[in-house]
C-alpha cells in the first residue's frame, strides 16, 4: 500500500485530469444546492469544479486502493489496448444515451480502441456481450450493469486472464480489487436523502406519498429507497409512505403504475419517481387524469432535459442528478491503474440538484 501522502496526490492527480477531460465535452452540471464555493475548508469532501463533467468526492482517509499487484494483472499500454464496453439498457433513456456516448468520445479522443454493445435490458444478453468481448480480446472492460448479481461467469472469464474490469453508474456484488477494479458512481443513498429533502419541503411534511421503484436487483433502486425512507422517518414522521411499486425505470410503466396509483389513493400528495424516466411517465398520467401542474408534487433523481423542464413549467417540484458523462473520469482510471499507479476501489461522484431556483437557468446543463 502507497503511503497516505502519495495517495493524496495521485488522487487529486486524477481528479484534475478528469475534470479537464470532463469540460472538453462541453457538456456541464448544474452547480451543486450544496456548493459553497466561497468557503473552502482544506479537509473539504469534495474537488469541486463549476460546469465540469463530473465531480469526485474525496474518499475518506484510510480509504481502500487497488494496485495492478494486489489485482494480479500485468502493465498494459491504454493507448494500444482494446477496451469493452457493456451498456446495460436501451439507448432510449437520455441517460444511457449520454453515458455510452461519453465513452465513445473519449476513447475517440484518446485514440483507442473500443468495443461497444448493447445488452438492450436483458441480463442474460449481457452476461453474454461482455463473454465475447472478453473472446474478442478485451485487454479492459468497462461495465454498466443491469443487476448487480449473477455476474460469476463473467467474473470467473475475467479472471482466467486478469483482464481489469471498472464498473460504472451500478455495483455489481462482488470482491474489490480482486474481481474488479473500481467502481464510479453516484452515493444512491444520499440522492435518495436528498430526494426526501425535496419532497419535504415540497409537501410541507405531511401527507401520503408513493415511490416509484427503479428495477429490481440493482443497487441503485435498493439504496435511492433506502435514502428516501430513512430520511423521511428521521425529519418527516408525518409524512406516510403509502404505496411502493416498481416501474422498471421506464416512462411506460412509470405512467401505468401512476394510472393505477391515482385510482387507488386519490389523495395522493407526492410522487418519489427513482429516476426521470418514470417521473415523466406520472406526470403524463397526471394530466390524462386532468390534475393541474403541481397538484402532486413529484421529485426525481437524474438530472435530463426533458424533467429539469418539467420543473419549468410546474409539473415536478425537484430533481436530484445523476450525472451519466463517465467516459473521461472511467478511462483515466484505467489509465492510472495500468500504470501501476493505486486507484480508489470506490470513486464516488458529487451529483446537483435542480429545482424552481436554477431550474430555467441551467437547462442548457442538463442532458
Amino acid at each position: 500500500m502507497k503511503s497516505s501522502a502519495y495517495h493524496r496526490t495521485t488522487l487529486k492527480a486524477l481528479v484534475a485530469v478528469s475534470l479537464t477531460a470532463s469540460l472538453a465535452l462541453a457538456t456541464g452540471c448544474a452547480k451543486s444546492e450544496d456548493d459553497d464555493s466561497g468557503s473552502k475548508d482544506k479537509n473539504a469532501t469534495a474537488t469541486e469544479s463549476k460546469d465540469a463533467g463530473q465531480v469526485v468526492e474525496t474518499p475518506a482517509a484510510g480509504g481502500k486502493g487497488c494496485t495492478l499487484d494486489a489485482y494480479g494483472a500485468k502493465k498494459i499500454d491504454l493507448s494500444s489496448a482494446t477496451v469493452g464496453f457493456s451498456q446495460s439498457e436501451k439507448e432510449a433513456n437520455p441517460f444511457r444515451i449520454a453515458e455510452t456516448a461519453s465513452l465513445k468520445d473519449e476513447a475517440k479522443k484518446r485514440g483507442v480502441k473500443l468495443l461497444a454493445v448493447n445488452a438492450q435490458s436483458q441480463f442474460s444478453k449481457q452476461i453474454s456481450d461482455v463473454q465475447d468481448l472478453i473472446a474478442k480480446g478485451a485487454d479492459l472492460l468497462v461495465i454498466a450493469p443491469l443487476n448487480s448479481d449473477g455476474w460469476e461467469p463473467v467474473l470467473r472469464a475475467a479472471s482466467a486472464k486478469k483482464i481489469p474490469i471498472v464498473t460504472i453508474d451500478r455495483k455489481i456484488n462482488a470482491d474489490p480489487c480482486k474481481d474488479y477494479v473500481s467502481f464510479i458512481g453516484s452515493d444512491f443513498v444520499e440522492q435518495g436523502k436528498r430526494a426526501a429533502d425535496k419532497m419535504i419541503e415540497a409537501t410541507g411534511g405531511k401527507g401520503e406519498v408513493a415511490i416509484l421503484l427503479g428495477a429490481a436487483g440493482n443497487n441503485v433502486t435498493t439504496e435511492r429507497t433506502k435514502g428516501f425512507k430513512d430520511r423521511i422517518a428521521e425529519k418527516a414522521p408525518d409524512l406516510k409512505v403509502v404505496f411502493e411499486q416498481t416501474g422498471d425505470f421506464a416512462r411506460e410503466k412509470g405512467q401505468s403504475v401512476t394510472e393505477q396509483l391515482i385510482q387507488s389513493k386519490p389523495g395522493i400528495k407526492g410522487i418519489y419517481a427513482e429516476n426521470d424516466e418514470m417521473g415523466l411517465g406520472a406526470v403524463n398520467a397526471l394530466k390524462s387524469a386532468g390534475k393541474k401542474p403541481g397538484a402532486v408534487k413529484i421529485v426525481t433523481v437524474d438530472g435530463t432535459r426533458n424533467a429539469v423542464k418539467q420543473i419549468v413549467d410546474g409539473w415536478i417540484s425537484g430533481v436530484i442528478e445523476s450525472n451519466p458523462r463517465f467516459g473521461p473520469l472511467a478511462f483515466q482510471t484505467l489509465d492510472t491503474f495500468t500504470k501501476g499507479e493505486e486507484v480508489q476501489q470506490d470513486i464516488v461522484i458529487k451529483d446537483s440538484a435542480y429545482d424552481k431556483t436554477n431550474a430555467e437557468a441551467d437547462l442548457g446543463k442538463a442532458f
